[in-house]
């Protein structure tokens, strides 16, 4: 590289990180997500069933271990549970604990997963043939019988336990998905140049590679919701909830499974919403990774 005589050069880091590709502007963007119906419709699911587990408890009519009729009556708009409890005060109620551990648990093996999988790409050769070894053995491992090892040794399971048990369990399927992607950026032009005027491995991680890396993600992390939303909820169905009287979705499909064709809304209720804030999640990525494609990166 020249420079003109009497005007210093740029700094390596500076150039380094000219040779990035910018992004395109947030109005455009804003406006490109706006228009895609998918990601909207999902958005608009996702958000209505978010807000309804943060401000259900408060529109209950009834707490959630308030006995008011006889079990399994009709009692109430949908009715009572096997204790004689409001369902629709229960479902209001136990939306907010699954959520927010399985939010959290997305989080946490999205973070790990991703982590795990670049550097395993960036780096390569004998570091990143022993890593994707070691992730292939844990995603041999089934999911739910290593959540449930741990949390049959412990006496009274906390809800970042779940999370922490429910997040490293996915981060191995993001860690594979992750490297997959990578191998198609590290190689290109604008990292190497990167390296070769002197930034450094993490800059370039960082700067060039998460931000290509996260659009194409999106869709492995409405997965991830959604595989972490039925881990959650299946771990409250075999009995381990961080509190056993508390109103819990999982739990409650259990409690009333026996009574499903005498009061079906007990059971049908939390599915429904379940599955109503899997498709928002679902919906919302595809539109996320749909938009960042026809826009380019």
């Amino acid at each position: 590289m020249t420079s003109t005589p009497g005007r210093p050069s740029a700094p390596p880091s500076t150039t380094a990180l000219a040779i990035i590709p910018a992004a395109p502007g947030r109005g455009a963007t804003l406006r490109r997500y706006l228009t895609s119906r998918r990601l909207v419709v999902g958005l608009t699911l996702t958000a209505l069933i978010t807000l309804l587990a943060i401000v259900g408890p408060w529109l209950a009519p009834h707490g959630e271990n308030d006995i008011v009729g006889k079990p399994f009556s009709a009692y109430g708009m949908f009715g009572t549970d096997y204790l004689g409890q409001d369902v629709f005060s229960r479902v209001l109620a136990g939306g907010r604990s699954i959520l927010v551990t399985s939010l959290v648990a997305t989080i946490i093996g999205m973070v790990v997963g991703i982590l795990i999988g670049v550097v395993a790409a960036y780096a390569g050769g004998w570091f990143d043939e022993a890593l994707m070894r070691l992730n292939d053995i844990a995603l041999a491992f089934p999911q739910i019988l290593l959540a449930l090892l741990v949390l049959a040794a412990i006496t009274e399971p906390t809800w970042w336990i779940i999370a922490l048990l429910v997040g490293f369990s996915h981060a191995p399927r993001v860690a594979r998905v992750a490297r997959g992607v990578a191998l198609g950026i590290v190689p290109r032009d604008f990292v190497t140049a990167a390296e070769a005027l002197g930034e450094s491995r993490l800059r370039g991680i960082l700067a060039g590679v998460l931000p290509v890396l996260a659009a194409r993600l999106a869709v492995e992390a409405g997965l991830r919701v959604t595989a972490a939303i039925g881990m959650v909820a299946g771990i409250g169905f075999l009995g381990f909830s961080t509190n056993p009287g508390a109103a819990d979705w999982g739990q409650m499909i259990n409690e009333n499974r026996l009574a499903l064709l005498v009061q079906p809304w007990a059971v049908l209720l939390p599915v429904i919403i379940i599955g109503i804030f899997t498709i928002g999640t679902n919906l919302l990525a595809d539109g996320v990774t749909q938009v960042a494609g026809n826009g380019g990166e």
